[in-house]
């Protein structure tokens, strides 16, 4: 028995595997949909795992940025997070409502910090700066500083 985190459905292992392509090639289109489809899963390992790959591949229109809305609003954090790290890869400003109330949690993942990044939006400065503050977890402390970097570099009118 593996330890590893996988997804339960044969299709996102196959997306994984990069056996199922999801775009230039033959079926592209269609394994696109399924992927998806597949970010509204019942599953919360199958959601987690398509809005993961959504987030990470280029392809964007409609379809794909109202999956990744709807999985924004997820009730998984980590599935959230993932979410608003695509959207902001898309479009910071549709991202940034949803880095905005992130920041506010108790916890944050790390795909929040780096969509914050890219928002870069002064509004996120200080949430930033409580993140940012030394922890026992290094790599979330590394992601707020270069979040916060990004977002005082974009208040800061010489920057503009």
């Amino acid at each position: 028995m593996s330890d590893r985190y996988e997804p339960t459905s044969d299709f996102l292992k196959l997306v994984i595997a990069e056996r199922a392509p999801l775009s230039g090639a033959e079926g592209a289109e269609e394994n696109l949909r399924r992927l998806i489809a597949l970010t509204a899963d019942a599953d919360r390992a199958n959601r987690d795992w398509a809005v993961l790959l959504l987030s990470q591949e280029e392809a964007d229109g409609p379809d794909v940025r109202e999956a990744l809305l709807r999985a924004a609003r997820d009730e998984d954090d980590i599935v959230q997070a993932e979410a608003m790290l695509g959207l902001a890869q898309r479009d910071a400003s549709l991202a940034l409502p949803f880095v905005q109330a992130a920041l506010m949690a108790k916890t944050v993942a790390a795909p929040t910090l780096e969509a914050a990044a890219l928002c870069a939006h002064p509004s996120l400065i200080a949430d930033l700066k409580v993140w940012a503050e030394p922890s026992d977890d290094t790599y979330i402390d590394a992601l707020a500083a270069e979040a916060l970097a990004a977002c005082a570099a974009a208040s800061s009118p010489s920057e503009q």
